[in-house]
């Protein structure tokens, strides 16, 4: 009986979050080991499609690295990496398109259908909305580097995914853009991506299925989890040394992106069962949550 009032106690706590957010947009950006693990990949998707099922409004979008690195290797292509992205030729980018944009792009949708959504596949072969150009950068005396077929967001085809949205569908949206002027495809940075699909939707939850559990006051202990954050605090963290290497860029494209209408940006561990749902439906959460200093933390 004791744990059983206890799950009606967590489903109360639940209520108040359920009533706030419904109708709202929350983006899901999937990728790194969650893609890989499908026993994990499964608790996630079940978690969207509750989130979905009382009301809220979930698109993923989704990268595929590990998995594109595979299919490079059955191939005989060698991956090659300049400034942290992949040089993405002719031969890459065919290998990303189908990997990527179709094979996961189609599996992700219909696995969110099994288990009981409707979901809509954005891809090259049904609708693109994402449109890019390729990104320009040079080195130290000013030359171009050369990438390839890698681009950024310039554009979001809001229209179909609000639409897919009103009529209750999950836009499943794979990290790979168009160019408007050449026809391009481009093969475009995950996170990047979600940034911009949450920026142009105005959303108001971005979320980032990440390898760890957030920010730590001391990065080797879980139980020193920072749950909320904003940008002030977050700078001194980062000049103190506890933010540093890979996470000082995640952090302050998760600040920027505040800035930009996205009302919170959430970091949480991919690999804690539903920890999705404990993230958005609980009081305390189980990641780190980014916050406007003027909104303050756990408000709407």
């Amino acid at each position: 009986m004791r744990e059983a009032i206890a799950k009606a106690d967590t489903l109360i706590e639940a209520l108040a979050w359920i009533r706030r957010f419904r109708d709202r947009v929350t983006v899901i950006k999937l990728g790194g080991r969650v893609l890989e693990d499908d026993h994990a990949l499964g608790h996630v998707l079940v978690d969207i499609v509750f989130m979905a099922t009382v009301g809220m409004r979930p698109v993923v979008v989704h990268g595929g690295g590990d998995a594109i690195s595979r299919a490079m290797q059955d191939t005989g292509v060698e991956p090659r990496f300049v400034r942290g992205r992949r040089y993405t030729d002719d031969a890459t980018l065919e290998i990303v398109e189908r990997i990527l944009a179709t094979e996961l792009n189609e599996n992700l949708a219909r696995r969110l259908e099994q288990f009981g959504a409707r979901a809509a596949n954005l891809n090259f072969r049904t609708t693109c909305v994402l449109s890019g150009e390729r990104i320009a950068l040079t080195d130290e005396d000013g030359a171009a580097i050369d990438l390839g077929h890698v681009g950024q967001v310039t554009r979001v085809d809001t229209r179909t995914i609000e639409n897919l949205l009103y009529a209750g569908l999950i836009p499943v949206i794979p990290s790979m853009a168009i160019s408007d002027v050449t026809d391009e495809k481009l093969n475009v940075n995950a996170d990047t991506a979600a940034t911009a699909v949450a920026q142009s939707l105005s959303a108001e939850k971005l979320v980032f299925l990440s390898d760890t559990p957030g920010v730590m006051l001391d990065k080797n202990d879980p139980a020193t989890l920072v749950h909320s954050l904003s940008a002030g605090p977050a700078h001194e963290m980062i000049a103190r040394g506890q933010i540093d290497a890979g996470m000082i860029p995640k952090v302050e494209a998760c600040l920027e992106t505040l800035q930009r209408g996205v009302h919170k940006v959430h970091i949480i561990d991919s690999r804690l069962r539903h920890g999705l749902l404990l993230e958005i439906y609980t009081n305390q959460g189980v990641g780190t949550e980014f916050f406007r200093e003027e909104d303050g933390a756990g408000s709407v």
